[in-house]
């Protein structure tokens, strides 16, 4: 019985140190998109109604697959 349980734990040690040690490497291999907004919010100063006021937003591609922008949204 005693070994049977150190068996157990041993596997269990395995397979967590194995899941561990390969995480966050399957993105690098992968070809895919990473999106960067460095100002991802801007607040606009009061303005007279009807004033028409604009800004731009710096959108990089930071992966190595293109990227797509399918929809944007005001807050």
């Amino acid at each position: 019985m005693k070994k049977k349980t150190l068996f157990l734990i041993f596997l269990t040690s395995c397979i967590l140190f194995f899941e561990t040690a390969s995480f966050g490497t399957e993105n690098k291999s992968l070809n895919s998109p990473s999106v960067f907004v460095p100002e991802s919010r801007f607040e606009f100063a009061p303005v007279l109604d009807g004033t028409e006021i604009t800004h731009d937003f710096i959108v990089q591609n930071k992966g190595t697959a293109p990227l797509a922008v399918e929809k944007v949204r005001t807050g």
